[in-house]
């Protein structure tokens, strides 16, 4: 892979990158098909066990169609910082990644998946847990689980002025 241009925004720290993996409200995944991208954003959990991003969706559509034949995906997980008034800078922290995607199929691994997907997103995990994760939804919800193969990361925590 390629390195960034910019090496001072470069994050070099794996455990860095992870943190901003599970502290990112979603992640954007891009695919192609026949050589036409195509971009989506979800929420996830991240599973530092697997070294996977968990995400639900729905069992069709384009991206599922997408999936099923190029299951290679590059991603963003994205912490906005926030834009620097007068300085015409913005201030960020990303995570970029590569990986494979497989849809689950065992309820056990569904129900992981969920719970940890729900403890990265609800500040009150437990009731949420409880109420939403059932027999019935688990045989219904579709799971996809991105195996991480490339990690990469770069970040603006303040202002650089360059002339």
């Amino acid at each position: 892979m390629r390195d960034i241009r910019r090496k001072e925004k470069a994050i070099k720290d794996k455990d860095e990158m992870i943190k901003i993996l599970k502290e990112a409200k979603y992640v954007t995944i891009a695919m192609c098909n026949d050589k036409e991208p195509y971009l989506v954003t979800l929420n996830h959990g991240y599973d530092s066990e697997k070294y996977a991003i968990y995400f639900h969706c729905a069992h069709e559509g384009k991206k599922i169609n997408i999936l099923t034949s190029n299951n290679v995906v590059w991603g963003q997980a994205l912490l906005d910082i926030g834009y620097v008034f007068g300085k015409c800078d913005y201030l960020y922290a990303t995570t970029q990644f590569r990986g494979t995607v497989t849809f689950i199929d065992d309820i056990e691994e569904k129900r992981h998946a969920l719970i940890t997907m729900i403890k990265q997103l609800e500040p009150e995990p437990e009731k949420v847990i409880k109420k939403q994760i059932t027999k019935k939804s688990l045989k219904k919800v579709n799971i996809g689980r991105i195996d991480i193969d490339y990690l990469s990361g770069k970040k603006a925590e303040r202002v650089v002025v360059s002339l």
